[in-house]
């Protein structure tokens, strides 16, 4: 049996979206992009992620310290999040992407364990400080496999 959200829930995150939408873009458009192409990474992520239309992101502002987009899939039942990216606020910029270890495999180890690192539960971040192809690669083959995970384990139960 699906359960259907009320409309005081799809009231909420309507209005959730659009405030997400509102501070994302005037933190976009204040953004200054430097050498390091962090922008650019992280409007690709963003971009990988819109394509699929069971994600929801949700934009948290905290200047001076992050602003982390949430990802999470319509699919998901346990857990809040698919992935956080978080833009750290440093000079330069850099980001931090992090999964739940058991969503991704990293069979390069280009990532590091965190524990607890995602809302209380064992996590994988990758640390990005400026365009490299591959990693730039890697990051996103692990976005996507993290929304293939979802899907897995959503058919399991069906």
């Amino acid at each position: 049996m699906m359960i259907m959200p009320s409309s005081d829930q799809k009231r909420e995150e309507a209005l959730m979206s659009q405030a997400t939408d509102v501070d994302l873009k005037a933190f976009l458009a204040d953004w200054q992009e430097g050498p390091e192409r962090i922008k650019e990474i992280f409007l690709s992520y963003k971009g990988q992620l819109e394509r699929d239309e069971a994600i929801q992101l949700q934009f948290i502002p905290r200047p001076g310290v992050t602003y982390s987009l949430r990802a999470a899939h319509k699919a998901q039942t346990s857990r809040e999040l698919l992935a956080m990216i978080d833009v750290i606020e440093d000079s330069p910029r850099w980001l931090s992407v992090c999964f739940y270890a058991d969503m991704i495999s990293d069979p390069e180890g280009q990532g590091d364990a965190v524990p607890g690192g995602l809302l209380g539960e064992d996590a994988i971040c990758f640390d990005l400080e400026s365009w490299e192809q591959n990693r730039v690669q890697y990051v996103a083959a692990r976005l996507a496999e993290a929304c293939q995970y979802v899907l897995l384990r959503s058919e399991d139960r069906l």
